[in-house]
């Protein structure tokens, strides 16, 4: 399966400090990959350098084919790339449908009115929402609505940011399932970036684990679940000693 997306040995600094140190990775079209790892590993980073929110000192990137390596974040979302940032970045005194339709400022076309009827069917909520100010929202369907803007763009690939953050557990899974649906009824390729290792690995094909700025271990996610380190530090399943002590101490294999 040929790669849409393409990141060759990236660095990426905030000033003098080195927040991804070497990063590569590959994104086959038409799959979910996760960019897994605790807060601070570098994974908001990663798809900042991606859409070109940041520029990289080394390394490259390459989507559909062509060099994007430092392309400004506007040219980026019109060759296809939509990004849902952490946070939601949403504009507070900005109705749900203001919000949609500059999802669509990259299309060349004036009618949008395919792509909101899109949003609206994934999103059902955000309908009898249209006039709401986004910040008036809650989490949810500020997140919801972060997506729903995405979408707007028909993009090729979307790099989702913790989409997860702050969501309860019910609507955790509605989210999950929205991005299933994305994938397996639209063919999208989707970049996501988790701390939520279980809803991530549950979703996508292939992971990339990092940790201090560095990949250190990528597989398919049906054998990284399966993988003791990742069991034990991303799910939770700590195991037993003989005689029922957890082994609290134990070091990462890929340390």
């Amino acid at each position: 399966m040929s790669s849409l997306l393409e990141v060759r040995n990236i660095e990426t600094f905030y000033g003098p400090i080195m927040a991804i140190r070497g990063v590569s990775l590959r994104v086959a079209k038409g799959t979910v990959v996760a960019i897994l790892g605790a807060n601070g590993a570098g994974k908001t980073t990663v798809l900042r350098t991606i859409c070109g929110a940041l520029d990289p000192q080394k390394g490259s990137v390459r989507f559909k084919g062509m060099d994007v390596t430092g392309m400004d974040p506007d040219r980026a979302a019109a060759m296809g790339m939509g990004h849902v940032p952490e946070g939601r970045e949403m504009f507070p005194f900005l109705s749900v449908m203001d919000h949609l339709r500059m999802g669509a400022f990259t299309r060349r076309s004036k009618d949008s009115q395919r792509e909101i009827d899109l949003v609206f069917s994934y999103f059902p909520a955000l309908a009898d929402l249209q006039g709401r100010a986004a910040g008036l929202l809650s989490g949810g369907e500020q997140q919801m609505l972060a997506i729903g803007r995405a979408l707007m763009m028909r993009p090729t690939m979307m790099l989702l940011d913790e989409p997860s953050l702050g969501l309860s557990p019910q609507l955790l899974g509605d989210i999950a399932n929205i991005i299933n649906r994305m994938n397996t009824e639209q063919g999208m390729t989707m970049l996501l970036v988790e701390q939520n290792a279980k809803m991530a690995l549950d979703l996508a094909h292939y992971g990339y684990i990092m940790e201090s700025g560095r990949i250190v271990m990528e597989d398919t996610c049906a054998r990284l679940s399966q993988a003791t380190d990742i069991q034990e530090f991303y799910l939770g399943d700590k195991d037993k000693g003989v005689r029922g002590k957890r082994r609290w101490k134990q070091r990462k294999t890929w340390r």
